[in-house]
């Protein structure tokens, strides 16, 4: 077995390969390897860095550890890339910037990365993503920019900032690909290019060795085909036992449908997957209530000048947009000092009130199973819809708008894509408070099983 050109095998699908005797970690990893080479895919602009006889050593130790039964984990043997802001050691962390990238490689695995090389996964390589993963949009003007595996032609951008882990996955040169999400950088391009994406509770993943965006803000999540291929990666970074997602009966589910901003200007393609989706799970049983959200109204207060994300990433960039500015993606740039109009005693207000909002929003979805909209309003723009800086800023901001909600609220959040085979990709955000990951997994996973049939 080899992942095929789509990569739609599931973590399961292949592990259960790799036990039967029916495949191998070295072949696996030798045609994630091949896709990534050829010249007529995206593997050039997804990679930063690839070290093809690292990769197939560790497939080959991986097989001969299978061969005398030592398997630490259903990750064992199966080909993953890795977002370019985790340290790897022996490899420079560059965050996908030209500023960093001839910095000293790093010692030592980070905490997370530990973790995966411990349960067996093969690491690919280091993947693409917009400069210092500020953006929602994917676009790197430093190391190119992979293309949307939907529409081709055309040519549409597969979102940000984790935009090469996700093509990575769509189109088959890793069956995972592990990323960061700050205000939506997992789940973006997750929903743009139809995977599944995942955004835990900022403390459930140690963040050490992982290039800070906004040290209040950031999170390590995954990509990949199924719920159960997040839920995997997502118990093996937290350092708990694998644990498969339990899907019950969808009759069971108590969803929330928040009446706020987080509804407005969806585009028809959108909306019109969105208001299928909604009727599958009602159509199964699911308790679906149409409720305000007064937390998710107030967040604006708290994001003027950006907010808490751009002052703290100035607190990391200064010193380097002072010396070595001019070498920075402009655009980048702007919105980091864009901070510059926040006051000390602005930044104070904005973290506290925030601490309110996210113990409120806590009661209000201690009733809930999650809340339920899109994941972005929109399906991928092409590339020359950002040709001038005024676009890019709204598009961005608009891509952006949902997905940010959840970091500021530190909650949990997961999309699932949810259009028809084959059509424009379209994700299904489903979002929960402060440390309810594991029963947003399960819940995401009820989820995922009622919304099979209309996505056929």
């Amino acid at each position: 077995m080899t992942l095929d050109k789509n990569g739609t095998a599931t973590i399961t699908e292949i592990a259960g390969k790799l036990a039967s005797g029916e495949s191998t970690s070295e072949s696996l990893t030798a045609a994630c390897l091949e896709r990534i080479a050829d010249p007529q895919g995206e593997g050039a602009r997804c990679f930063i860095a690839v070290n093809r006889e690292k990769a197939l050593d560790q497939a080959r130790a991986s097989d001969r550890m299978r061969g005398y039964g030592v398997v630490p984990s259903p990750l064992a043997g199966v080909p993953i890339s890795i977002k370019d802001l985790f340290d790897v050691a022996g490899e420079v962390t560059s965050a996908a910037s030209a500023v960093l990238a001839e910095e000293p490689p790093a010692r030592r695995d980070a905490p997370a990365i530990a973790r995966l090389r411990a349960a067996g996964a093969v690491f690919v390589g280091r993947t693409n993503m917009t400069e210092f993963a500020f953006s929602g949009v994917g676009i790197n003007p430093h190391f190119g920019t992979p293309a949307n595996p939907w529409d081709r032609t055309t040519g549409r951008i597969p979102g940000g900032s984790t935009s090469g882990g996700a093509v990575s996955v769509t189109d088959g040169m890793a069956a995972l690909a592990i990323g960061s999400d700050t205000g939506g950088s997992c789940r973006i391009p997750a929903a743009l290019c139809g995977l599944v994406g995942f955004k835990p509770t900022a403390s459930r993943i140690p963040l050490a060795g992982a290039f800070p965006l906004s040290k209040s803000l950031d999170s390590i999540g995954a990509f990949g085909r199924s719920v159960a291929c997040i839920a995997l990666a997502d118990a093996i970074m937290a350092g708990e036992d694998s644990r498969a997602p339990v899907a019950g009966a969808a009759s069971r589910l108590s969803l929330a449908l928040p009446q706020t901003f987080l509804l407005e200007g969806l585009d028809d393609t959108v909306a019109g997957a969105f208001e299928k989706a909604l009727k599958a799970l009602r159509d199964a049983g699911a308790g679906i209530d149409e409720i305000a959200v007064e937390e998710i109204g107030e967040l604006p207060t708290i994001a003027r000048g950006g907010g808490i994300v751009t002052t703290e990433a100035l607190a990391v960039h200064r010193a380097r947009i002072e010396s070595r500015g001019d070498a920075i993606d402009p655009r980048v740039r702007a919105r980091i000092l864009m901070a510059s109009e926040v006051s000390g005693a602005d930044y104070v207000s904005f973290v506290e009130k925030r601490a309110e909002l996210i113990a409120r929003f806590a009661r209000r979805m201690a009733h809930y199973d999650a809340l339920i909209m899109p994941t972005v309003p929109i399906v991928a723009p092409p590339f020359s819809a950002f040709e001038e800086d005024e676009d890019y800023v709204r598009l961005n901001r608009l891509l952006l708008r949902n997905p940010s909600c959840f970091n500021l609220l530190d909650g949990c959040a997961i999309s699932l894509p949810c259009h028809r085979a084959g059509g424009a990709p379209v994700g299904l955000m489903l979002a929960s408070s402060q440390g309810r990951d594991q029963h947003l997994l399960d819940t995401a996973a009820t989820v995922e099983a009622a919304l099979a049939p209309c996505r056929v």
